[in-house]
């Protein structure tokens, strides 16, 4: 593809190729699986083949081998830290009609509205209050005033502060826009730019998007692109698992990460899994074509982590407290906590109800505070950290220092300051307990320099410092 922002085409997407090697890979071959795991120990990724071959593990034996080795290179890149963030849903205003969301158009039942810069502020401060540092701004694809009020809610929510709190990185999950508009966004300071393609199979994709602008399948995979073209470097791939055949679709995954690293030097810097979850006003999200079972949601998630190591894998509240402990050992490494999924959601009761439906039904209700302390308990250590963004590891910068494994030397220290901040101003008694506890286990496995850093780190924060980071 030449440098054209009005090339919307994707060669690269070639259906027959893939099929063509799911249907050399039909059968589970013990052998040839427990290579590719050899091969996937070394940490450098797999190629599609690869990818199709392992996706056929079907025997317990291989499904402990499996799991197993994705937790090691989980581990071995990332260590136990989980970084949180929070989705904010600006707006449930939307210009197309897709058959498994309730923000779909022709929803009538659906209450619509978006945040006034007021709201925006009001949410921010209730987020901060709970002790988040980063967002992902979501909206349905209509809002008022086009990007220019995107922008508006990104500057609100940086602007807000409330106590020790401040929002330190947005991200955006957005509809596809222009080379232009991506450099509007770019200067509006956001992080990572999120964007799901839904499905990869074109049949099921013009299925499934009956009206609107999402409908046109090339300028949707084309986004990334221009995202790039527009300075974004890093950018969060997604499919929504369900609608089509899984393998199939993380096949193309793997086709479209290797396109962006082909034509950018640099793939996607997270990948999220959500899986179709009931949908107000929406038959089909109570009965999805391509259900995807528990089994293979997981065996799915540990083959994306051996096929892209270095890549942040996301996992949102759309599963349950179980799923989401057990994708935290296959490879998972950000995930959200405390989550609302309707515009002003965060000033619903406390019991996790809401006030509208929103786009989609949420598996796991707890509390920030809750989540936190349940996976401090059980060995992991919970992250704010958003230094990388600030300190320009970004794009081909960070994998330079990910792929020979520098950026832990950064990553743990920075993580166990943002989480004492978090202990020390936000926690309730008993996630005090459990957290310090947390930070201390971490503290002994690190290196001599490492556990000299953190300390020193930890005593700013214990002095009133805030927002310390190497």
């Amino acid at each position: 593809m030449v440098d054209d922002p009005s090339d919307t085409s994707a060669p690269w997407l070639d259906s027959d190729e893939i099929k063509g090697i799911l249907d050399k890979n039909k059968k589970e071959d013990p052998v040839k699986i427990r290579e590719i795991l050899a091969k996937a120990r070394e940490m450098k990724g797999l190629n599609i083949a690869d990818v199709a071959a392992l996706s056929q593990a079907n025997s317990q034996d291989l499904f402990d081998e499996l799991y197993t080795t994705a937790k090691k290179l989980k581990e071995d890149i990332y260590g136990r830290r989980v970084v949180f963030f929070a989705p904010m849903y600006v707006s449930n205003l939307c210009a197309n009609d897709c058959s498994y969301c309730a923000f779909r158009k022709s929803n009538r039942g659906l209450v619509r509205h978006y945040l006034s810069q007021e709201e925006v502020a009001e949410q921010t401060k209730i987020l901060l209050n709970q002790g988040h540092k980063r967002v992902l701004i979501i909206a349905g694809e209509a809002y008022p005033g086009g990007l220019d009020y995107i922008i508006k809610c990104i500057e609100t929510i940086y602007s807000v502060k409330s106590n020790n709190g401040t929002v330190r990185r947005i991200n955006a999950e957005l509809a596809p826009l222009s080379v232009e508009d991506f450099k509007k966004l770019k200067a509006a300071q956001i992080g990572t730019y999120v964007c799901f393609q839904e499905t990869y199979d074109r049949d099921v994709y013009k299925q499934v998007h009956l009206r609107g602008p999402k409908r046109d399948f090339d300028w949707r995979i084309s986004t990334f692109d221009r995202a790039q073209q527009g300075g974004i470097d890093d950018v969060g791939l997604g499919v929504l698992f369900g609608l089509a055949d899984w393998k199939y679709e993380i096949l193309a995954l793997m086709k479209h990460i290797g396109h962006l690293e082909d034509r950018f030097g640099v793939g996607c810097h997270t990948i999220s899994f959500p899986r179709i979850e009931p949908a107000d006003g929406s038959e089909l999200s109570r009965n999805p074509p391509h259900k995807v079972s528990d089994t293979d949601f997981k065996k799915l998630v540990a083959i994306m982590r051996l096929a892209v190591p270095y890549t942040g894998m996301i996992m949102s509240t759309r599963e349950t407290p179980e799923m989401r402990r057990a994708t935290l050992d296959l490879g998972v490494s950000q995930i959200s906590a405390g989550s609302r999924t309707d515009p002003g959601g965060y000033s619903d009761k406390d019991d996790g109800s809401e006030k509208e439906p929103g786009q989609f039904s949420i598996g796991d209700h707890r509390t920030l505070d809750e989540v936190v302390r349940t996976i401090s308990d059980e060995g992991f250590l919970p992250s704010f950290c958003t230094a990388c963004y600030r300190l320009g590891r970004t794009g081909v910068d960070f994998m330079d220092l990910a792929k020979p494994g520098l950026i832990k030397d950064n990553c743990a220290p920075n993580a166990i300051s943002t989480f004492m901040e978090y202990l020390m101003d936000y926690a309730s008694p008993e996630t005090m307990e459990a957290g310090l506890k947390a930070i201390e286990r971490e503290i002994s496995d690190l290196s001599p320099q490492g556990q000299k850093l953190s300390r020193e780190l930890i005593a700013q924060v214990r002095s009133g410092k805030r927002d310390v980071f190497c």
